[in-house]
């Protein structure tokens, strides 16, 4: 009995069984290198603006911490659980392996529906959890991040109530903050930049031109929205986006620096045209060159990726596609090329990485600089990916992910079993 449980968590598990069978890992490593370090599970009471009192559960997991300290988001959404953290905790040890950062994964979060809280309540709710996280985080232990649900502004709330108990600014316990508060150039459009930018190699690979390219979007946040806005300056007609409000899809391509207005605006791209309304179900069997999918786990299973009619499928979302749907895709390897999650999205964690770095050393670069160091690893990691795909004849996931597992499996192994 393990009190990790859920689909995601599954998923995560049988994910890594997969990899655990193609490396040969002895069963008697295998528990090790999955379960967990550490799991946290807090009360995180606040006072609501009617005078009663209301108790969040939260959570944080850190996957392991061979490498250097734990690194992730924190979500704040109704389904966040236990088991769905330490799925995520465990993609990310995978996803900064494989990409060569220093650090194991984490993941935190804390389950609530943010519509039911005013600002000043979410201020209160960020600082509780921060507050209760502090014997366990630290910037040599565990750096949080934004994640579905938080914005540089939580990121600021965490780092000042941190800082605050430790009687000084601390601005590396947290990436993803406002520039102004020791946050770096570059941060916010991270990820949806790298999931383009290797969308956009993989499309010159297969030589498809990029000015007659077509785009889909699921899911229009900060992944989605910046992905789909470097897409539409690369050429490519972005011709369906979607998002929790419903789809828009316009075969001539959407204005997307408008439709990001608007998001940006109203919270959501609903409103934003009428005539252009589409049923969300059907995003994912639209034609097109690149499919996106940027929003929650387990959207693509095996049916939807037996209709799926992209060429290339650029995993913005951690865990966007089931091991169900990876035994389909696998049989469609010539049809549709994947850039599974723990590269596709691997931008945010990487520039995350330079503000941490950039925090601790108090010197700070410039955007040109930012970026061209993140597209810089991430190409790395796309070499390596698709020569070991090439070479043991595997999928992407399947190399992407036996990479990922053999760094933490080696740092483990070298460090020998304590006490």
């Amino acid at each position: 009995m393990s009190v990790y449980s859920g689909p995601v968590f599954d998923m995560a598990a049988e994910q890594f069984g997969v990899i655990a069978n193609h490396l040969s890992i002895p069963f008697d490593e295998r528990d090790r290198l999955l379960l967990p370090k550490r799991a946290v599970i807090i009360s995180c009471p606040i006072h609501r603006d009617d005078g009663s009192i209301t108790v969040f559960e939260g959570y944080r997991v850190q996957h392991h911490l061979t490498l250097g300290p734990t690194k992730g988001g924190t979500r704040f959404a109704p389904s966040v659980d236990i088991g769905e953290v330490a799925a995520l905790a465990i993609w990310m040890s995978w996803k900064c392996a494989l990409v060569g950062l220093p650090y194991g994964g984490a993941k935190g979060g804390v389950r609530v529906d943010l519509t039911t809280l005013s600002k000043r309540e979410l201020e209160g709710l960020s600082r509780r959890y921060m507050q209760e996280m502090i014997p366990f985080v630290g910037p040599h232990t565990d750096v949080m991040a934004p994640d579905m649900g938080t914005n540089e502004q939580v990121m600021a709330w965490f780092m000042d109530t941190y800082s605050m108990y430790q009687g000084r600014t601390v601005t590396e316990i947290v990436t993803g903050k406002p520039v102004s508060s020791g946050g770096t150039l570059g941060r916010r459009e991270a990820t949806g930049r790298g999931v383009a930018h290797i969308a956009k190699r993989v499309l010159n690979e297969l030589s498809i031109n990029l000015g007659t390219a077509t785009a889909v979007i699921q899911g229009f946040g900060n992944v989605g929205s910046y992905a789909a806005l470097e897409l539409h300056r690369f050429g490519l007609k972005v011709i369906a986006v979607s998002d929790h409000t419903g789809a828009l899809h316009d075969p001539s391509g959407l204005d997307i620096p408008a439709l990001m207005r608007h998001a940006g605006t109203h919270g959501s791209i609903a409103g934003f045209s009428n005539q252009l309304q589409f049923d969300p179900a059907q995003i994912f069997a639209l034609p097109c060159d690149v499919l996106v999918p940027a929003a929650m786990e387990r959207v693509i299973d095996a049916q939807v990726a037996a209709n799926l009619k992209c060429r290339v499928l650029a995993e913005g979302a951690n865990g966007p596609t089931t091991p169900d749907a990876d035994l389909v895709l696998e049989k469609r390897q010539d049809e549709v090329f994947v850039i599974p999650d723990i590269l596709c999205n691997a931008g945010g964690v990487i520039v995350s990485y330079f503000e941490w770095v950039q925090d601790l050393q108090q010197l700070f670069w410039e955007e040109e600089e930012v970026t061209r160091r993140e597209y810089q690893i991430l190409d790395r990691a796309f070499d390596q990916m698709v020569t070991r795909a090439r070479v043991d004849k595997i999928p992407h996931r399947t190399a992407a992910m036996a990479i990922g597992v053999e760094k933490v499996r080696a740092g483990k192994n070298i460090r020998g079993l304590f006490p």
